[in-house]
């Protein structure tokens, strides 16, 4: 045993590196249980969003599907006063004078797609992929996997559908810097 009275002079500078090292692992797993929710919460966000996204689009292609249209013009109308009367009774709240397929026709703008098997599997598969009810919100590693895998198929069929449909559209990228100016490249068909 050294009584050398300058010992703890000369381990000082040992003593305050370890003393801080033992501090800065303390806050640094704080820190990183903090950083590591936010970016878990901002990912999550990000993949929800974008499963939506194709959620909608899905909707709407789905929609747009041709189908066969029930022609209205094969219906009976009935004709004669007591029919009139029955029909008026049970039509009494009419907001408007339009039939329902002429207001169908104004407010649909969007053209409806070509009959086409492939297009309706790859339209309904891509619906399936993403339907909000079957996503998993757990946030296990075999959830996450799934969900991610899910994602990407779903965005795989989204690609093959705007090349069959001829409706190419990017992604939503993130904001560019302020020197950054991306072109759109054009193509012709």
């Amino acid at each position: 045993m050294s009584l050398d009275p300058f010992d703890d002079v000369l381990t000082l500078e040992d003593q305050f590196f370890s003393e801080g090292f033992r501090q800065g692992t303390e806050d640094g797993i704080q820190a990183g249980k903090i950083e590591g929710r936010s970016v878990g919460l901002a990912k999550g966000y990000e993949k929800f969003y974008e499963s939506g996204r194709i959620h909608a689009r899905a909707v709407v292609w789905a929609n747009r599907l041709s189908l066969p249209q029930k022609n209205s013009s094969t219906t009976k109308k009935p004709s004669g006063a007591s029919a009139s009367a029955s029909s008026a009774s049970a039509d009494q709240p009419q907001p408007s004078t339009e039939s329902p397929s002429e207001s169908q026709n104004k407010t649909c703008s969007l053209p409806p797609l070509p009959p086409n098997a492939r297009l309706e599997k790859n339209v309904t598969t891509a619906f399936a992929l993403v339907e909000p009810d079957t996503l998993s919100k757990e946030n296990s590693d075999d959830a996450v996997n799934d969900f991610d895998d899910r994602l990407k198929r779903a965005q795989g069929k989204v690609k093959i559908i705007e090349r069959m449909t001829g409706e190419v559209v990017s992604a939503p990228e993130a904001p560019a810097a302020a020197g950054d100016v991306k072109v759109p490249e054009t193509k012709e068909i």
